[in-house]
């Protein structure tokens, strides 16, 4: 099966079980190709809905996965996003192609190796609104370019930080799986004012834990 049939065949998948259905979620799933974004040898599974590896032990995580917590996030034209565990770069692309032009991405990551590959990965489709910025262990978000209008994480983390709350909007939504280093919850936590939240559990994901201070 080539790409084209894969990727039409889970937009099927996920409009047939009300899995995702937002429109501009699924037109950026068909506009930024995944295969971009893994390694040479796992091209023919660059729409098999599972994780890949990638470089420094971590994964891209499964098309299903990214496309709902994107779903959830809400996005609209010219949100500031900051997403924190860049990754492979294919998160990034897929908000960017969303929040257009005039919006803006800002993502972080702890591993060098995964800088490099991630820059190269999104300058190859010439995407101009994303910003990756390297932090060391000791740091979460990034306080330069705050406050954002949404915030994404895309690793493993114990609890969220109080400073990661201080960089969100007021109304602004944040997406982070929580729990432990094998098993997490996905939390949509929408900000509200007088530092009340209003919180929506997505069910169980996993992913590859979060590194540094905040992470396991």
């Amino acid at each position: 099966m080539d790409h084209e049939m894969q990727k039409k065949s889970l937009v099927e998948y996920w409009l047939n079980n009300s899995i995702v259905t937002d429109k501009n979620v699924i037109d950026a799933f068909n506009n930024i190709p995944r295969e971009n974004f893994i390694l040479k040898e796992y091209i023919e599974q660059a729409y098999g809905d599972f994780p890949l590896p990638i470089p420094a032990n971590q994964t891209i995580s499964q098309p299903t996965t990214v496309m709902i917590m994107t779903q959830e996030l809400e996005l609209k034209k010219n949100d500031k996003v900051l997403e924190i565990g860049t990754g492979s770069g294919y998160q990034s692309a897929i908000i960017s192609k969303i929040i257009g032009s005039k919006g803006k991405v800002i993502s972080t990551e702890i591993i060098p190796e995964l800088i490099i590959f991630s820059r190269k990965n999104i300058f190859s489709l010439g995407i101009k609104n994303i910003k990756i910025i390297k932090v060391n262990e000791g740091e979460i978000g990034c306080k330069k370019y705050a406050k954002y209008d949404r915030i994404i994480v895309t690793s493993a983390m114990p609890s969220i930080p109080k400073k990661l709350y201080g960089q969100l909007k007021e109304y602004g939504i944040l997406i982070a799986p929580v729990g432990d280093e094998y098993s997490q919850e996905m939390l949509k936590i929408r900000k509200l004012p007088y530092n009340k939240y209003d919180v929506k559990r997505l069910g169980m994901f996993q992913f590859v834990p979060c590194k540094g201070k905040f992470g396991f």
